[in-house]
């Protein structure tokens, strides 16, 4: 039984929208950045609640992965939408 969601992957394209390939990874953004960028990207209203639950700070690439891979597990939708690296 498959229970990958439509939008399986959709965090980890957040990710890499917010801290592309190839950047240095000392690069931040702070959480209103990751937000602006899921509604660019008009996430489903589940991953919005993921993205919404981010604690307001500045974030590297490997701090925010950790912190929207626990959110996820925290809700046990780490196979329905896929955790993020």
């Amino acid at each position: 039984m498959d229970m990958r969601s439509e939008d399986f992957g959709e965090l980890q394209r957040l990710v890499d929208s917010v801290f592309p390939p190839g950047v240095s990874s000392a690069a931040t953004a702070e959480r209103v950045d990751v937000e602006l960028r899921a509604e660019i990207l008009d996430l489903a209203s589940d991953l919005m609640e993921v993205v919404s639950a981010l604690p307001p700070r500045t974030y590297t690439r490997q701090r925010l992965c950790d912190q929207l891979n626990s959110i996820l597990t925290a809700r046990g939708w780490g196979n329905v939408y896929g955790t993020v690296e």
